[in-house]
């Protein structure tokens, strides 16, 4: 009896080594991959790719509406796509969405494209992954290789949006503990803050710089004096969806011009030169942005980084939500 009930004690060892090692793969296909869809489509990437150069061709600001759908989706419930989805209820109708974030047709477009290839197959929060990363390359940005196994979520959460996301007029302070949050730290901030040296911005984003600032200045000191007045022309209708680029100088060119801007208090947003010029940001950010200022290399390799980062916040995968046919709409 005692032989026997070793002989069974080390088969049922074995047996669940081999279980164990079993379940190894499927774990592995759970996570991120660069090659998540080689085998079941292999040119989703290539899909994506020409959508977003005919849209970027289009109008050259959607490579930064692109990449701002992708940062603005990871930050409420990961990157679930769930911004995307249509309702009342949705994030795309938070405060810091509404009449702001943009691209949902060319995202449409995209889905539209690889549902004719491979049906039911890349996820509509892999097509922003894959987008935002195509987005910055096309603006004259680094390229990074993207990961991909995400899947969507079945619910938006507009609380969260106008909770979580970082706000144009926020502290940094704030905003760093808006980025902790997520698990993304402060180089992350200024990495991905970087990002605005594409696209543009509403007066009504910046027009609290630009008058009553304070009980002691009507204008911010910390904005360029000429670039105050041209703003000021700029947002005198009172139409505060009134456009101007985040970086002036090369409004349409993913570069570190951004960073070189802030030296010289011209940044739009407070939020941006609040980086280099405010009490928190001479604390904690101000030398990163001078690193960046006097270094590309530096900035892209940390804005791919950062990427990255954020592209893996609280990723669906396996069985977990779904692919959806339709982004805007759950299945």
């Amino acid at each position: 009896m005692a032989m026997g009930s070793r002989s069974n004690l080390l088969f049922l060892g074995f047996f669940l080594l081999i279980v164990v090692m079993g379940f190894g793969p499927i774990t592995a296909r759970s996570q991120l991959s660069s090659n998540f869809y080689a085998q079941s489509c292999p040119n989703a990437l290539s899909i994506v790719r020409t959508q977003v150069l005919n849209a970027i061709k289009n109008e050259t600001r959607m490579a930064a509406s692109l990449l701002r759908l992708h940062f603005h989706d990871c930050f409420v419930n990961g990157c679930d796509g769930s911004i995307l989805l249509d309702g009342s209820d949705g994030e795309k109708f938070a405060f810091p969405n509404l009449n702001s974030v943009r691209g949902f047709d060319v995202v449409d477009s995209i889905k539209t494209a690889l549902e004719n290839e491979c049906n039911g197959t890349v996820s509509c929060a892999d097509i922003l992954a894959i987008a935002a990363k195509y987005a910055v390359l096309f603006s004259g940005g680094p390229r990074w290789t993207v990961l991909l196994g995400r899947r969507d979520g079945l619910v938006a959460n507009q609380s969260g949006a106008n909770s979580g996301l970082p706000a144009p007029t926020d502290a940094i302070d704030t905003i760093i503990s808006k980025f902790n949050a997520v698990g993304l730290n402060t180089t992350d901030v200024v990495a991905l803050s970087g990002g605005h040296t594409i696209g543009q911005a509403r007066c009504t984003s910046f027009s609290n710089r630009l008058s009553n600032f304070s009980a002691t200045s009507s204008v911010d000191p910390t904005l360029d004096s000429n670039l105050a007045a041209d703003l000021q022309s700029l947002c005198s209708s009172g139409d505060g969806n009134t456009t101007t680029g985040l970086d002036r100088n090369s409004t349409d060119v993913f570069d570190n011009n951004y960073f070189q801007n802030l030296l010289n208090q011209k940044g739009l947003l407070s939020s941006d030169q609040g980086l280099f010029s405010s009490d928190e940001g001479i604390a904690s950010t101000k030398s990163i942005v001078q690193t960046y200022s006097n270094s590309t290399d530096k900035f892209f390799c940390d804005f791919v980084n950062s990427m990255l980062k954020m592209g893996n916040i609280s990723p669906l995968t396996g069985s977990q939500g779904q692919v959806r046919l339709n982004c805007r709409v759950v299945n």
